[in-house]
């Protein structure tokens, strides 16, 4: 289980890093951040099991960051540190389907059998939802079967534009929530398609009703329902890149992903759907080594993606200019190069092999190795020359991701060229 930490205070992060024996158990601590604004891009990035979030944090708060991530990435098993004994703060975590709710100060101890609750419980949730004899046993129950048929419908090549809008009210008298202001097809291709199917449709059923599944010949059709475009866009763009995670879990290969034009209006679905699959074909004709590739596109942007390779180079630039700034986010470098913190975060990632977190990471630490090799600066100054606040923080950063403390490496290294 991947695990993410968002407090605002670096003594309680870096005791939760340090204190806790993470080495020991199942758990690994995947990115932490000092507010829910800096958290968001990096879960979206890490794509962790459970989030670890305080209540009180600057900019985004905790209840906030509880909210959003429960529109876009509801299958994340959250746990809230507070340090306020307040009725209200539980009542609005509960709400939010926060899975449990921690007093400060903690301990190695208390965090560990708390994990291993969510864990269990994740787990377990899982274990029912992919189980083949549960599935059919929802579908005869609670019309799942008919559901699919109808929303399939939504996609097929026969079915008139016009007839969506009837479609729509039919599942909405069968208990989904539509219609919607704005909606998004994706259209997912994979091998096995039997297993691949079954993951997909347990992922959606964890999504509280923000995304649709049917099956399809080759792969999952899935409908993406939101209340704003960038609502949609952003959820989208979040569940196709875990929905990539689940397929790779149960063992699929062959994965395409394309995704839709943003759409208002019930009659433009199938123009969404037919954007898709256009983009996945695409995606077949370039398959080669790579496993998995996400196909992306704007709103309104022609079906090819010609521009995304300089668009990626202009964000490497940007970042090459700015990774010494330590408050640099995601969300700077996707305006700076006129894309959606989801669309960016997907696209870096596909196009560069690297998240744009380890891409950060990897900037920071070369310069900070040639830091550590050309000069007797002390390690906080180097620090902070390579973008990084907290010493600590870089110093664990730096010995996770080199292999050995800054001043290991500066007594090995130093006055070398490599």
């Amino acid at each position: 289980m991947k695990v993410f930490l968002a407090d605002d205070e670096i003594v309680v992060r870096e005791g939760i890093r340090e204190s806790f024996p993470w080495d020991e158990t199942p758990y690994t601590l995947v990115g932490e951040a000092p507010d829910g604004e800096m958290a968001l891009p990096m879960i979206r990035d890490t794509n962790p099991d459970i989030v670890i979030t305080d209540i009180k944090m600057p900019f985004m708060d905790g209840i906030e960051l509880c909210r959003t991530l429960r529109a876009q990435m509801p299958w994340i098993g959250i746990i809230v540190l507070s340090g306020y004994d307040e009725f209200e703060y539980a009542r609005q975590c509960i709400q939010l389907g926060v899975r449990e709710y921690m007093l400060k100060p903690i301990n190695a101890g208390e965090l560990r059998a708390v994990l291993d609750k969510v864990s269990a419980q994740l787990a377990e949730e899982r274990k029912t939802l992919e189980h083949a004899a549960s599935l059919r046993a929802r579908m005869e129950s609670d019309g799942r079967f008919l559901k699919e048929k109808l929303i399939g419908s939504l996609f097929s090549d026969e079915a008139a534009e016009e007839d969506a809008g009837n479609v729509l009210k039919q599942l909405a008298a069968m208990g989904c929530p539509v219609p919607a202001k704005y909606y998004a097809v994706t259209d997912a291709a994979f091998d096995p398609t039997g297993e691949g199917q079954e993951a997909a449709a347990s992922l959606a059923d964890s999504s509280g009703g923000i995304v649709l599944s049917s099956p399809g010949r080759t792969g999952t059709r899935l409908l993406v329902l939101g209340d704003t475009a960038e609502d949609a866009e952003e959820r989208a763009y979040a569940f196709a890149s875990s929905l990539v995670r689940e397929l790779e879990r149960c063992g699929c290969t062959g994965i395409r992903v394309g995704i839709g034009d943003i759409v208002d209006e019930p009659a433009r679905i199938y123009n969404s759907f037919r954007a898709a699959r256009h983009i996945r074909h695409l995606l077949a004709e370039r398959t080669d080594e790579k496993a998995i590739i996400l196909g992306v596109r704007e709103m309104g942007e022609p079906a090819d993606d010609r521009r995304t390779p300089s668009v990626i180079s202009d964000a490497k630039l940007y970042m090459a200019q700015h990774f010494t700034d330590p408050n640099l986010m995601l969300q700077d470098v996707a305006k700076a190069v006129n894309m959606s913190n989801s669309r960016f975060s997907t696209v870096f990632s596909q196009q560069n092999g690297q998240t744009f977190t380890e891409y950060l990471i990897y900037l920071r630490l070369n310069k900070a190795k040639e830091l550590l090799r050309q000069t007797n600066s002390k390690t906080s100054q180097i620090a902070r020359e390579s973008g990084y606040n907290d010493a600590h923080y870089f110093s664990y950063i730096f010995k996770k991701n080199v292999g050995m403390t800054p001043s290991e490496y500066r007594t090995q290294y130093q006055n070398q060229p490599v």
